[in-house]
């Protein structure tokens, strides 16, 4: 099964990912990884290419190992109906089913603070950046689970009683 996880930088999907992959002994797939590992051998590369690039690596990463018989985590910010088409395809190839998981944080001052105190990670981003990021609504099937007020530990136990309402894992 590949589980999709999409959302705003801060609103805990990849918290969230991380700690459900580990549980199903899942591949994760970060995307801020891939471009991290791509960035660095590519340097000067413009910056559209390297999120493309990454994005067609773990499609593509994704669908092998669902190949296999892996259970496969995807963390992105899945802004566009795009990207998320393509997690999808990846999937119906491979011949396996899919969950979109769509990570929020209904509460912008605690958003906020998340943003702004994260720990140096590969490239941070501001505020700002999260509310002029491009984000297409959502007008598929898929599970909104919202982390506002909660520990990470309540958010993962929401994600599992979420994703077992939605399909047994």
């Amino acid at each position: 099964m590949l589980l999709i996880f999409s959302g705003l930088p801060g609103a805990g999907k990849s918290t969230i990912a991380r700690a459900l992959a580990h549980e199903l002994g899942a591949l994760w797939l970060r995307i801020d990884t891939i471009e991290h590992g791509i960035s660095t051998s590519h340097a000067g590369r413009a910056i559209s290419d390297l999120y493309d690039m990454g994005y067609c690596a773990a499609y593509a990463l994704a669908e092998e190992n669902l190949r296999l018989g892996r259970a496969v985590v995807g963390d992105s910010v899945n802004p566009l109906r795009i990207t998320r088409d393509a997690w999808h395809r990846a999937a119906q190839r491979a011949g396996t089913a899919f969950v979109d998981i769509v990570v929020v944080c209904s509460d912008a001052a605690e958003h906020r603070r998340r943003v702004e105190t994260r720990a140096a990670g590969f490239r941070l981003v501001t505020w700002q950046d999260v509310l002029d990021r491009e984000y297409e609504a959502w007008d598929s099937d898929h599970i909104l689970l919202d982390t506002a007020g909660r520990s990470i530990e309540e958010s993962v136990a929401a994600a599992q009683a979420a994703l077992r309402s939605h399909m047994p894992i």
